[in-house]
């Protein structure tokens, strides 16, 4: 991110994401880069002055990520769960932790997705066509942003139809406006890619190299970020040599010959990184213990929003499938590519609302046993 910044700011265009002046780039999406590069032409590319901007960006948009989370937990589990969610999310230090850890789109992406489920929930009997053309605009910013969300977008898109029908509100035309609205977004972006490398490349292209990193004769559900060009000066020499798009296209073939001539092996890994994804990914230690217990604490929320999306769809509580549909299809890629702590995030305010959730019904629940108990005392 910070070197196709650079390169943008210091008037080279989006490019050269290793360095050395490799050229044009799509390794990465553009709308993060070209807000780091607007705050490095302006406070000095590298300082410390971007660097307090840029985390105080991220602490806002972190912040701004409230109301989305209040707006949702209100329209499905009520105002108590809602307020508990957003004042959870405000004072909670693990939230914190990424706003002034990484300089990435890591809290740009949990805003827009929440926003996204909010005007889902919104489309769901709506008649006004803002709704369509904002629900367009957040898809066009979210892929150029974190195209990953992408994996959400047909589950959403049909659960929104689903409830529409159900209540006789007509579709059709929102879905064409709103469809429109996105490839508008998305445009610049996919000529500008087809005029520097003279193909389609949609928003991105580094997924070989992804793919590759967790697929291979030393994979075991994690990230070999060795492999990386940044780490590795053998891989940087191939992708200068190869050029971006043929270098993408040789991990993956890597990839995919190693995955058909070990296909119980991947299918091994892909559960591990599927327990790495919701569990955390282990961490080096001289420990001799069989159980790592600074994982705990992460471990401990997602079983706490699983169970709470069990049980909102066992009460058939409003957007609880949508909320379903989330879950199961944004995680998905990194299952077969590799996990991060950091890849929870975007869903994390969904995760967080659905934990919010769950414990407000033991207490519930809790408060019910004890009445009778009171009431004879």
């Amino acid at each position: 991110m910070g070197r196709i910044a650079r390169s943008i700011a210091q008037g080279h265009g989006f490019s050269s994401p290793y360095g050395d002046s490799t050229g044009p780039t799509a390794w990465e999406p553009p709308l993060y880069p070209y807000v780091m590069a607007a705050v490095f032409k302006i406070f000095g590319v590298y300082t410390c002055a971007s660097a307090w901007v840029l985390l105080t960006i991220n602490s806002l948009l972190s912040a701004l990520t409230c109301i989305p989370i209040y707006l949702i937990a209100s329209k499905t589990f009520g105002e108590r769960v809602a307020l508990w969610s957003a004042r959870t999310w405000a004072f909670l230090p693990y939230i914190w932790y990424w706003s002034v850890h990484w300089i990435w789109d890591t809290t740009f992406t949990p805003l827009i997705l929440s926003l996204i489920f909010l005007v889902a929930l919104e489309l769901e009997e709506s008649r006004e066509w803002r709704n369509w053309i904002i629900f367009g605009v957040l898809w066009g910013l979210g892929a150029l942003a974190n195209p990953t969300m992408l994996a959400f977008l047909p589950f959403c898109g049909l659960w929104i139809w689903l409830q529409r029908h159900r209540r006789g509100v007509p579709s059709l035309p929102g879905v064409a406006v709103s469809s429109a609205i996105f490839f508008l977004v998305l445009t610049p972006w996919l000529v500008r890619n087809y005029e520097v490398f003279g193909r389609f490349v949609f928003v991105r292209d580094d997924f070989g190299l992804q793919f590759r990193l967790g697929n291979g004769d030393s994979a075991d559900g994690m990230s070999r970020v060795y492999l990386q060009p940044n780490l590795d000066k053998l891989e940087f020499e191939k992708f200068k040599h190869l050029g971006e798009l043929a270098y993408a296209a040789e991990c993956k073939r890597l990839a995919l010959d190693w995955i058909r001539a070990h296909p119980e092996r991947f299918a091994v890994i892909s559960l591990k990184r599927f327990f790495y994804y919701w569990n955390g990914v282990p961490k080096p230690t001289d420990s001799t213990s069989l159980w790592d217990f600074r994982s705990s604490l992460f471990l401990a929320s997602s079983v706490l929003a699983i169970w709470g999306l069990i049980l909102a769809l066992r009460q058939k509580r409003h957007g609880a499938w949508l909320l379903a549909g989330l879950i199961l299809t944004y995680p998905a890629v990194y299952y077969v590519v590799y996990p991060h702590a950091r890849y929870r995030h975007p869903i994390e305010p969904e995760l967080l609302i659905l934990a919010v959730f769950l414990l407000s019904q033991i207490k519930n629940h809790t408060s019910n046993l004890a009445a009778p108990v009171e009431s004879k005392a």
